[in-house]
């Protein structure tokens, strides 16, 4: 029987793609966890890191550094964070749509936009579409950190400090819950903020050498750790995103060998009928 026997073989197949999926599911699941221990690890310090510039700032109204100075806006900076690989559902191509979105919004405005995308896939995206791309980093691994983004965040630094570019925005994955991520863009540089007047003057830090040299050291630093931190939000981002797509994949398989092994039992069935009518036709005419 030339059907069922190809039929044999695609349910094999299915089979083999379904232990794939399966095994692709249950990992993604792990390093999720994983992720999102590193990823709430990180929360505390950037929260804090906010909360003394917030109080240096406060405490020193009468003095504002650069990277707290609106100005007007010529040319724009986007950081966009994707992941290196894919079968992550439609993590990358969210996010790619809404930093899309905002290009045409600036272009339309008259605003210039320069791109540094961190991910092989943003990388190919922006390679495809065009486009001022500053610099790039790839291949950072399931466990992101400054020593592998040093060389983007320097370049997105020396820019804004030169007045290369008068904003700095990130795009980048929110991880909301195992369900649900969120493709955002945000505001990095100039540094937004809310003066509370409360806190003016009521106390202060001892600084050394002096206070402007402090918060202008902190000023960088939170910068750096917001865009480090996004690195590790997607890697969580990634991983529960693979987990859906790869449960989806499984189910859908698992749907798949049982349409194929009804029709093969249809067509086993139908075979069978006919060798026995075959055999009956025979021997009624012996």
């Amino acid at each position: 029987m030339a059907v069922g026997k190809e039929i044999r073989t695609k349910i094999k197949s299915v089979q083999n793609t379904r232990k794939i999926t399966k095994a692709m599911e249950m990992v993604a699941a792990s390093k999720m966890r994983r992720a999102q221990e590193a990823m709430e690890a990180s929360r505390p310090y950037a929260e804090k890191f906010l909360e003394v510039v917030g109080h240096i700032t406060n405490a020193h109204p009468e003095y504002r550094h650069p990277l707290m100075i609106e100005r007007p806006v010529k040319r724009v900076l986007m950081i966009v964070v994707t992941t290196d690989r894919g079968l992550c559902g439609g993590l990358n191509v969210n996010l790619l749509k809404q930093v899309l979105h905002k290009i045409r919004d600036y272009q339309k405005n008259g605003v210039e936009v320069d791109v540094i995308p961190v991910g092989a896939k943003g990388r190919a995206f922006f390679k495809r579409y065009g486009g001022n791309v500053l610099g790039s980093v790839t291949h950072m691994g399931d466990k992101p950190g400054y020593a592998k983004m040093r060389g983007v965040i320097t370049a997105a630094m020396k820019a804004f400090e030169d007045g290369t570019v008068d904003r700095i925005e990130l795009a980048r994955n929110r991880f909301v819950n195992s369900m649900v991520q969120k493709p955002v863009v945000e505001q990095v540089a100039p540094l937004e903020y809310r003066e509370t007047a409360e806190l003016r003057h009521r106390w202060d830090y001892l600084y050394e050498p002096d206070s402007q040299a402090v918060l202008a050291a902190v000023l960088k630093r939170y910068i750096t750790g917001q865009i480090v931190a996004s690195a590790i939000e997607n890697v969580a981002c990634e991983m529960a995103a693979r987990r859906i797509a790869m449960k989806n994949a499984t189910d859908n398989a698992g749907e798949m060998i049982k349409s194929l092994k009804l029709v093969y039992n249809k067509a086993r069935q139908a075979a069978i009928t006919q060798e026995i009518s075959e055999i009956v036709s025979g021997a009624s005419a012996v």
